[in-house]
């Protein structure tokens, strides 16, 4: 409500209506303008998206905020990171040196760097449109939450983490190649070659690391 000066009285329609309000946005099946559209189409109504997912699936944010937990540790890079929530608990670990959040949209950076000074730990956090920006060369961990479904080549994005991890190093990643059974999901990349390649490039690159917690993210260090 602060950062986005609604009144409380339009907060309960904003976040109702905000997986449709964002799924009308998007150009439809055209992978080449799903930069454009995080980077400039989306304004607020991708941040009202990811409040109201975060409210509607606390218990598996839960989860997932448990896994960074057995994980998280020196320099961490957060790519695609929302509103801020897996970035700001890894700022508030004594395991985790430093957090890059990476996010081509700057309304997303400027509502979690607002977070981030509201929670105290904004010294922690650097804030980047791309991996380049950062300067880091080797991140000892890498999250990547709920983003490779929107990419329109995620085997590339799997190469690029690969080659920005130690060998001790931990990626957590999820995804989910499914437009939905009504197209509630327009922006999810479903095209067979592409999730194909995608699972060929984890299987070739990566080796999964055993986690007892019954989500589907999951933890890999390189092969």
């Amino acid at each position: 409500m602060e950062f986005l000066s609604i009144e409380q009285g339009d907060l309960d329609g904003f976040l109702e209506n905000a997986k449709m309000d964002l799924a009308n946005l998007h150009p439809g099946g055209s992978l080449s303008e799903a930069e454009d559209f995080y980077k400039e189409i989306v304004g607020d109504k991708h941040l009202a998206d990811l409040a109201a997912w975060h409210i509607s699936s606390k218990d598996y944010i839960a989860d997932t905020l448990k896994l960074q937990q057995r994980f998280s540790r020196n320099l961490v890079l957060d790519f695609g990171g929302g509103i801020g929530t897996h970035a700001l608990a890894n700022a508030m670990s004594t395991k985790v040196e430093h957090v890059f959040f990476v996010d081509i949209n700057k309304t997303n950076r400027d509502f979690v760097e607002y977070r981030s000074k509201k929670l105290g730990v904004g010294n922690k956090l650097t804030f980047c449109k791309t991996i380049q920006e950062t300067k880091i060369s080797r991140f000892d961990t890498i999250v990547c939450l709920d983003v490779l479904e929107h990419l329109s080549d995620p085997a590339f994005h799997l190469d690029t983490f690969h080659k920005i991890m130690g060998p001790n190093s931990i990626g957590l990643f999820n995804w989910y190649f499914y437009k939905g059974e009504n197209n509630e999901y327009p922006f999810h990349v479903d095209d067979e070659q592409i999730v194909e390649q995608f699972f060929k490039t984890l299987q070739l690159k990566f080796v999964e690391v055993f986690h007892p917690i019954l989500i589907t993210t999951r933890s890999y260090k390189k092969n």
